[in-house]
């Protein structure tokens, strides 16, 4: 049981954008941390794209973009985490059923935020309702990829290490993905109302 929690204790500190180098403060960053004030998790937010400040450009399509990226590698991050939880002994039956459930509701995020980076990849090439369609089905995409990570984060009932390490986990992800979705609706809100950069 003590391999199991240092085992767990191990996996648990490996987080995505948390340990990001700090950015050397520029036009392109002031971008990040004003586009980074309309989502729910500001300081998370700016740590994540700052080291796309070079690529987005002060650009919402492409700040967009990469929000939806860094949540995408997250989650599949998280999602090869949990799969590991469930290949270790010493876990309890109900736990384990939970590891499994888990397992299939951050495949089923994964996919969403695949398909999401995948169309806004096409949209930089759209306008009018092809734009709208295209919008609607990343705002769509990355709402499920959140649910269904939320759905992970409370399918556990019984109190303990796995519970811990995983919640953890997920709740990181699951800000991300917070913050990558109110960066997609503001580029959807900006780009309707004819400001947004390209």
């Amino acid at each position: 049981m003590i391999k199991l929690r240092i085992y767990l204790l191990v996996l648990a500190t490996i987080l995505g954008c948390t340990t990001a180098a700090r950015v050397a403060i520029s036009p392109t960053t002031d971008f990040i941390k004003a586009s980074c004030k309309t989502t729910l998790h500001p300081p998370l937010c700016v740590r994540c794209l700052s080291t796309y400040a070079n690529s987005i450009q002060g650009s919402d399509h492409r700040l967009a973009k990469a929000a939806v990226t860094v949540s995408l590698k997250d989650a599949k991050s998280a999602a090869a985490f949990i799969s590991k939880l469930a290949r270790l002994s010493g876990i309890k039956p109900p736990e384990h059923q939970a590891v499994r459930d888990c397992i299939s509701t951050m495949t089923n995020s994964v996919t969403s935020l695949s398909q999401s980076v995948q169309e806004l990849e096409r949209m930089a090439r759209t306008k009018g309702e092809d734009f709208d369609w295209h919008m609607s089905n990343v705002e769509t995409w990355v709402g499920s990829a959140l649910t269904n990570q939320n759905i992970c984060g409370r399918g556990f009932t019984m109190n303990g290490h796995v519970k811990d390490v995983v919640t953890k986990r997920i709740v990181y992800v699951s800000q991300v993905t917070s913050n990558a979705l109110a960066l997609v609706n503001r580029f959807a809100v900006r780009h309707r109302k004819g400001i947004h950069k390209p």
